[in-house]
């Protein structure tokens, strides 16, 4: 399908694809969006139910300290004063996160840093040398009560695998706040959109064409030279055709469910951390925005094993995986024509506001080049 004139093909209309887009299209350029879902916006796809916004792949807290970044997305959406205070529910024991002095009273009764300094150093001193998984790690940086109730069953369902099979750089620090405060990001800029993600991704979009339905992978040929340049966000061993093998990601299943009630479980983001509760989490999304509405929404989310064909979310950056993906971004670096984004083509995991950021840093390279 010729179109002559075209001067970038982007596959994918998550964040990285529409801000790329929307740059691109001010600048004069002429655009393409293919999206391989049936709506646009990535995983920060919101569906309105109810007069609630449902954060259909999960929940999506935007966080920065990137003044440029929070004035950009500002663009497109107000914001409100959402802070995201998640809480722990181990066993009916709840718990606020970050670890914080909150915690720590709950956990053991202390009431001043001092008192709780010194009981997760105790803990910590069980670990003697270099720790030679993801237990030792954690155990090291909050000790053994803490890694016990709250980390423990969340990641290993999480990862699929026990915490002494996981290698320890997966935890490379631990957030231990010796204040009363459950800001878990505590980021200068921190809010969910009023009305919703779509609307942000509606603005980045107004005005370029955008295909959904459409498996770029599958229907290549269709493409093969339609634009100057592609920008790619997909998964990178899907582009090359898994010629050097398949990268590894771990998959999540949602149930979203409506309740008749007003009020389920108070908070936005509940964990469950023990480990035979099957989901990790319980997302109650009229709390992102405050809603009153008189029924509610909660979503279970399961992590599972990912298979070929199915969604993936995390990429798995074992060190095996992380070789095979240096191995595909030395094929993608001879392409010249190939520009690569957003969480699957970097095989990282980002949040929203890295995105953003990535997307610009891009459009200003691109930019340069002319």
């Amino acid at each position: 399908m010729r179109q002559d004139g075209l001067d970038y093909l982007i596959v994918g209309s998550g964040l990285f694809g529409a801000v790329f887009a929307h740059e691109m299209t001010k600048r004069g350029k002429k655009c393409l969006v293919l999206e391989k879902r049936e709506a646009v916006g990535g995983n920060i796809r919101c569906e309105e139910r109810d007069g609630i916004n449902v954060h259909v792949y999960g929940a999506h807290i935007f966080h920065t300290n990137n003044k440029e970044v929070w004035q950009y997305v500002n663009q497109f959406a107000d914001f409100n004063q959402y802070v995201n205070s998640p809480v722990a529910n181990f066993r009916g024991e709840l718990y606020n996160l970050p670890f914080n002095m909150n915690t720590f009273h709950a956990m053991w009764g202390v009431t001043t840093p001092a008192e709780a300094a010194a009981k997760i150093a105790a803990q910590r001193a069980e670990i003697e040398g270099e720790p030679r998984n993801l237990e030792e790690q954690a155990i090291s940086l909050v000790g053994r009560d803490i890694y016990e109730k709250l980390i423990q069953g969340y990641t290993e369902k999480q990862w699929g695998r026990k915490c002494t099979e996981l290698p320890a750089f997966i935890i490379k620090r631990l957030p231990v706040r010796y204040t009363y405060d459950n800001n878990y990001f505590n980021a200068l800029y921190q809010g969910i959109p009023i009305g919703g993600y779509n609307k942000i991704i509606a603005g980045l979009l107004e005005g370029i064409e955008v295909r959904t339905g459409v498996d770029y992978n599958a229907s290549r040929g269709e493409y093969e030279g339609v634009a100057r340049k592609v920008v790619y966000t997909g998964a990178l061993d899907e582009y090359f055709a898994y010629q050097l093998g398949r990268l590894e990601y771990r998959g999540l299943k949602f149930e979203t469910e409506r309740l008749e009630q007003e009020n389920h479980q108070g908070v936005a983001v509940m964990n469950y951390t023990a480990a035979e509760v099957p989901y990790t989490r319980i997302i109650e999304h009229k709390h992102f925005e405050f809603g009153t509405q008189p029924v509610t929404y909660v979503t279970r989310e399961y992590p599972q094993e990912w298979k070929p064909g199915e969604e993936a979310y995390y990429p798995v950056n074992d060190e095996r995986n992380q070789q095979l993906y240096e191995k595909y971004a030395e094929l993608a670096a001879k392409e010249d024509k190939l520009i690569l984004g957003g969480r699957l083509a970097m095989y990282k995991y980002y949040d929203m506001d890295k995105v953003i950021e990535t997307a610009l840093s891009a459009v200003k390279r691109e930019a340069a080049e002319e």
